[in-house]
């Protein structure tokens, strides 16, 4: 179909890709955490759209010419770094209110705007050069090399790509905010939850940076 091959592998492989831990899953995990199921909802809408961005530029070309590039790639990969650090800093030193109650439930802190955890989650994605090369070397292989619809094969597989993942992270976005709301009374938990993925997002952006091409 349009030059798709052996798409049911290809469906296999992204379900294996989804359920694998990685920064969308982490940023996920920590927005749900730090605001609820809606703020992790909203990021999830935000990775899909930069999934989106990925499958476009790879339909036409231009994730090939990212990936060819060494020093495209490493400017991408510093700046996807940096960021992934940045956000975990700000999830491991954030303090609570000096009013909180003592011994209640935590004020919550100053929440982020839809547009600003759309915009995080969108960024968080398409700065991730792990996601470009994925995408330039994992795609070609579902597409005939004679197809007259190499560039609508793309996009198709794409458009599957990025709904499965949309459901998978709308997934782990609801988990993580049930797990929230059961520890909303307990703000020591919470602040340890807090810790833990801004310590993984830290992680991850030191090994991103340490990461060879």
């Amino acid at each position: 179909m349009f030059g798709i091959v052996h798409f049911e592998f290809f469906i296999v492989a992204v379900f294996l890709l989804n359920i694998t831990p990685g920064p969308d899953t982490a940023y996920i995990v920590g927005r749900s955490v730090a605001q609820g199921r809606g703020a992790g909802l909203m990021s999830a809408l935000g990775i899909s759209a930069g999934c989106c961005i990925h499958s476009l530029a790879c339909a036409f070309g231009l994730t090939a010419l990212l990936a060819a590039s060494a020093t495209a790639f490493t400017i991408v990969k510093f700046v996807g770094a940096i960021y992934l650090v940045y956000l975990g800093v700000r999830l491991v030193f954030t303090k609570p209110p000096a009013n909180a109650p003592a011994g209640g439930v935590r004020a919550p802190s100053t929440p982020k705007s839809l547009r600003q955890l759309f915009l995080q989650g969108f960024w968080t994605n398409v700065l991730n050069p792990k996601v470009v090369l994925f995408f330039v070397s994992f795609f070609p292989q579902f597409v005939t090399t004679g197809s007259e619809h190499k560039t609508f094969a793309f996009l198709t597989l794409g458009a599957v790509f990025v709904l499965m993942s949309m459901v998978w992270n709308s997934f782990v976005a609801w988990i993580a905010g049930s797990v929230t709301q059961r520890f909303s009374g307990k703000p020591a938990v919470k602040r340890w939850l807090d810790r833990g993925v801004g310590s993984a997002f830290v992680g991850l952006g030191i090994k991103l940076a340490t990461a060879s091409r």
